[in-house]
């Protein structure tokens, strides 16, 4: 993608705190008009990039583009930009209307179309009518709400996330994902989520930045971070991938031919080997739901092992296995959906196990 082209440009950006390296030569771009989400664990840096878009951060070397424009200089109030803040910073001694028209305090605009303005911020957040409601007597997800009408009335071009969801419950957020998915197709602005949430990530996002110890470890679409991961440490943090050592026999430019535990010789695709900068050694990589358990005698698969059921973990409507399979050192796991009709399995009991090439991704 053409730098012209991008809403936000990170170069080269660098944070320090004393001799605390925050940010650490981040150099990305994020589409205009994307739902962008920050993901790593607490302390990697994500929030602190964020606060960089937004001015709340300076950076100690390398530049910060919003829509083209370097944003050295330039304080926080005239960024074309605009944050919800995990707290949502709702003023509790003003009505909803009071807070959501809050930035249009010196808009020159008349008090009719500031209140016109106001109804449109509500009714595009699903609160149309709420106007006279006082805040303090409004549920979480309703704040949450509140907190990103106030944010989209000033109309930016970008809305800033940090985590705005995990103050809310389970329902409530899964909830709130679907809605903010929906309204930033209806506003087309760029959304830029931080969040420690690996699901809530892979659920609303164009795009995903894995961020650890201050950099970006891989930049890519949900499926491809969860499918092909570019080194052990991403599928680690999203998700779950089992991993089996490997010995790398002959190579071509199409595949790789490895000797797996347990598996025996395999080829695996070109497109399915990455090339980890870490010197780990050759081990093979795949998600527990790319396994069955061959529950019929006469099931077929591309390929299959034995395997001894070692524990049982149900879930309503999963149960996961954790298996050995013969020649290996370590149990793997294996995700079932429980069908009707499907018994669950005991502990100790020896079951076939299939799997297909497609589903193994080689590390080297």
């Amino acid at each position: 993608m053409s730098t012209k082209d991008a809403m936000i440009e990170f170069r080269d950006v660098h944070k320090y705190y004393g001799d605390y390296h925050a940010l650490r030569g981040i150099t990305a771009t994020i589409r205009p008009g994307e739902f962008f989400s920050l993901l790593g664990p607490s302390g990697c840096g994500k929030t602190t990039l964020l606060r960089t878009i937004a001015g709340f951060e300076g950076i100690s070397s390398g530049a910060v583009l919003v829509d083209g424009r370097d944003m050295s200089g330039v304080p926080a109030h005239k960024r074309p930009t605009n944050m919800v803040f995990q707290s949502y910073a709702i003023f509790p001694h003003l009505s909803v209307e009071e807070n959501v028209g809050f930035g249009l305090r010196k808009d020159p605009r008349s008090s009719a179309d500031k209140a016109r303005a106001v109804g449109e911020a509500l009714e595009m957040v699903g609160l149309k009518g709420y106007c006279k409601r006082a805040s303090h007597a409004l549920s979480g997800g309703q704040r949450q709400r509140v907190a990103l009408a106030r944010a989209l009335i000033l109309k930016p071009k970008v809305l800033l996330l940090d985590e705005p969801l995990s103050a809310l419950d389970k329902k409530m957020r899964e909830q709130m994902q679907m809605e903010l998915i929906k309204l930033q197709r209806q506003v087309g602005i760029t959304f830029i989520l931080v969040t420690h949430d690996q699901e809530e990530a892979l659920v609303m996002s164009d795009r995903i930045a894995v961020m650890f110890e201050g950099e970006i470890a891989q930049l890519a679409d949900p499926e491809t971070l969860y499918r092909r991961p570019n080194s052990r440490k991403v599928p680690n943090f999203i998700g779950t991938m089992n991993f089996l050592p490997a010995k790398i026999l002959q190579e071509s430019a199409r595949a790789v031919e490895v000797d797996v535990a347990g598996f025996g010789r395999v080829n695996v695709d070109a497109q399915q080997v990455m090339a980890c900068a870490s010197g780990e050694s050759a081990t093979v990589g795949f998600r527990p739901e790319t396994l069955t358990v061959l529950f019929d005698p006469s099931a077929k698969s591309e390929r299959e092992s034995m395997a001894t059921i070692e524990e049982v973990i149900y879930f309503g409507d999963m149960t996961y296995y954790d298996v050995r399979i013969d020649g290996t050192g370590t149990p793997v796991r294996i995700s079932m959906s429980n069908v009707f009709g499907r018994q669950v399995l005991d502990i100790g009991a020896r079951v076939r196990v299939g799997w297909s090439l497609g589903a193994l991704v080689l590390f080297r």
